[in-house]
């Protein structure tokens, strides 16, 4: 029978559906993987190394090395960027309805690694590493900036999730507001907290090392596993264990850490579904709530193995034809 399950911190429902449910090894990717047909080096890439001249006027905003020759990581603007920095935040009111504001902000593309046909799953912990301190050093800059609000830091891998570039990357976008569907977790977080005086994502960790139903790696800083309530199959929950409301934080020790279980959690992924597309975004506190008690950052991973249909675009609600355990269980072996 099917059950439906809440997320005790966004107060979601999902269905998971066991009578559809198949088994995890069954989504697999059949398709090919792309990878394997890509060089380590593209003349057409605009982020290979040699190919600067394809990148956007402004350059190179920030760049990590291991030689004066050798980067390991580059931060340059989106070509397209959905928010630039030029302009104020004044909101103009239209007809006492309507709002508007100037495209404010900034969209910026972290260029993983130099090698074209890699993926961080593939990478060594101590370069994945470098992609960490990367976002929190441009986290850090960009909270500086007053007109900014927070920042959201994600990645695109593969075509189903919505990347248009192969060469491993991932993105920021720095906003002049803080966007609803932030506004709606802090909620839920802050309800929780004045209920029960404490995090609700500190009583969710507690909760799965207690069960160990769901949990897919621990490490000393950092805990993962597939949500109870799931609403997607093997998606993957990375947080830490040190309460700390936003990613900007993060200290060195937990960095070294995030970059092991993060490359073990992408690299089974890699290797047991055979390079899933899949999207992982940074959840943090508003720059404002930093040292906040009731939030708490974490990373959520979300592989692209099946299509919202019209019942998930109309209720909210997903249906996920996986069970959490079974996939937990599969990626720990």
């Amino acid at each position: 029978m099917s059950e439906l399950r809440q997320n005790p911190a966004t107060k979601k429902w999902v269905i998971i559906s066991k009578e559809r449910a198949k088994r995890p090894y069954e989504y697999t990717n059949k398709k090919k993987n792309l990878l394997d047909e890509l060089p380590p080096y593209s003349e057409t890439c605009p982020f290979c190394p040699g190919n600067e001249d394809k990148l956007p006027e402004e350059g190179i905003i920030y760049e990590r090395k291991k030689s004066d020759n050798e980067w390991t990581v580059r931060v340059v603007p989106n070509k397209f960027p959905a928010l630039t920095r030029c302009g104020n935040v004044e909101r103009e009111e239209i007809d006492n309805l309507f709002l508007l504001m100037a495209g404010v902000g900034c969209h910026e593309v972290i260029i993983e690694n130099p090698i074209h046909n890699t993926t961080i799953g593939l990478l060594p912990k101590e370069d994945v590493a470098e992609i960490i301190y990367t976002y929190r050093e441009r986290f850090l800059s960009l909270s500086k900036d007053k007109r900014f609000k927070t920042v959201i830091i994600f990645k695109n891998h593969g075509e189903g999730a919505g990347t248009s570039l192969e060469h491993p990357h991932s993105q920021l976008i720095a906003t002049p507001i803080v966007p609803q569907h932030i506004r709606h977790r802090i909620h839920e977080a802050v309800g929780y907290y004045d209920d029960w005086g404490k995090c609700v994502y500190c009583s969710s960790i507690e909760t799965e090392l207690k069960q160990k139903e769901r949990i897919v790696s621990e490490t000393e800083h950092f805990t993962a596993f597939v949500p109870f309530a799931a609403a997607l199959p093997f998606e993957t929950t990375i947080i830490p264990k040190r309460h700390a409301a936003t990613f900007g934080e993060i200290n060195d020790s937990e960095i070294s850490d995030l970059s092991k279980i993060l490359s073990n959690v992408l690299r089974t992924l890699y290797r047991k579904l055979n390079n899933p597309d899949y999207n992982y975004i940074i959840h943090t506190a508003p720059f404002s709530d930093k040292g906040e008690d009731y939030y708490h950052w974490h990373i959520e991973i979300l592989p692209r193995l099946t299509k919202l249909a019209g019942f998930e675009m109309g209720s909210g609600i997903y249906i996920n034809t996986s069970i959490p355990e079974e996939c937990a269980s599969f990626l720990q072996k």
